[in-house]
């Protein structure tokens, strides 16, 4: 018998391909070592620190002790603050006890597929998308089923499209707003038009990560429109905590159980002393956040006039979040050359279009997280690259 060699990586691992923002990312920390100074646009981070406020709120937690494991669920009094910013935000009466406090948004979002995905379950989403939706669907051997969205339709779902594609095997339809990688919002009606073409055929995962992050009206909960619907949720984004790596999950009270099981095994618990930081960002960070979030907006129409100027319309213009889609297929369509070529050759980093699906390509995603002065030199090393490509 022939001995077997080699580690036996699992086919689920092996099919998992790269996260190309992340790729790109650190492509451009390489060169920045190298002596190369590289003007960020392609990471979804905010280029703010954590509020002082939360900070210190953390440090005193861990100063009284909070390094401990705490409630699979989750501290009692942040599942009650968030609780109580859901009715300040909008207007929902949500229980405590459907609350899961994870270790950040991604987290709840694999609990929430764990709890609800089986092998052949399908799972709608748009395309373009974040571009870990389908590799958490097929990481639980689920069917990722990609509705493909464009800039004249606001890279929205069109409800008579999803009520169409509701199959047997369909259980879970994602919903992302505002969302990543093209800043659209979701209106209401259309919010409701897709609880009505889902109504007891399948579940809304709804990712309001971005919340908070709106420059015209507000995002509104698919709560408000869908009792029974999970939302994922956390404080990276508008809070500028990602390194604190909190997040929550909001489910229907059946879900609750499962997902607390889940939790115990694979993470324990969220961070102790992160969780007192996250109640003072909810409870005492509101007017640093809205003042970051003006600034956020000031350079959102800053990035679409100069792209205007260099020759780059958006149609679809982001209304959330923090980037622009921007479409340069009467340049190149493929996108991660692009992008590649930009970094190594102008010192501009973007993600490529492809990472968000297949309907992304020929287009790039451009984060304006960055300084104003940063945003202007980038778009202008992207204007002589433009120049010059072939």
């Amino acid at each position: 018998m022939k001995k077997k060699t080699g580690i036996p990586i699992s086919h689920r691992a092996r099919e998992i391909t790269p996260f190309l923002a992340m790729e790109i990312f650190e492509r451009a920390a390489e060169l920045e070592r190298s002596g190369r100074a590289i003007v960020h646009l392609e990471i979804g981070e905010p280029d703010w620190e954590t509020p002082e406020v939360v900070m210190e709120a953390g440090i005193r937690a861990l100063r009284e002790g909070r390094t401990h494991y705490t409630h699979s669920l989750g501290h009692p009094e942040l599942r009650q603050t968030i609780v109580s910013w859901y009715e300040q935000q909008y207007g929902l009466q949500l229980s405590p006890d459907r609350i899961i406090v994870t270790l950040g948004s991604s987290a709840a979002m694999l609990l929430s597929f764990a709890a609800l995905v089986d092998p052949g379950t399908e799972v709608l989403m748009t395309d373009p998308h974040y571009p870990c939706y389908p590799k958490f669907v097929t990481f639980f051997e689920g069917v990722p089923v990609t509705l493909p969205v464009s800039e004249e339709d606001n890279f929205q779902f069109d409800p008579t499209v999803v009520e169409r594609r509701v199959g047997p095997n369909t259980r879970v339809l994602i919903l992302n707003s505002p969302a990543n990688p093209t800043g659209a919002v979701t209106e209401p009606e259309k919010m409701l038009e897709l609880v009505k073409a889902v109504d007891g055929r399948a579940i809304i995962i709804s990712d309001e990560v971005y919340h908070g992050l709106v420059y015209q009206g507000r995002a509104h909960s698919i709560l408000e429109y869908s009792p029974e619907a999970v939302v994922i949720n956390g404080f990276s984004k508008l809070f500028a905590m990602t390194g604190w790596r909190l997040g929550y999950a909001i489910v229907p009270k059946k879900l609750v159980r499962v997902v607390q099981k889940l939790q115990q095994n694979l993470f324990i618990s969220a961070p102790d002393f992160a969780q007192f930081a996250a109640i003072a960002a909810l409870t005492e960070a509101g007017e640093e956040v809205e003042n970051r979030r003006r600034c956020y907006d000031e350079r959102r129409l800053l990035v679409l006039e100069r792209l205007r100027e260099i020759g780059l319309q958006v149609s679809a213009k982001p209304t959330g979040a923090f980037y622009v889609f921007v479409n340069i297929s009467r340049y190149s369509t493929n996108s991660l050359d692009f992008a590649m070529q930009l970094l190594e050759r102008s010192g501009v980093a973007v993600t490529p279009g492809v990472d968000f699906g297949a309907h992304g390509e020929g287009f790039i995603r451009i984060s304006y997280a960055n300084s104003k002065d940063q945003i202007e030199e980038g778009v202008s090393r992207l204007a002589e690259f433009l120049e010059d490509y072939k």
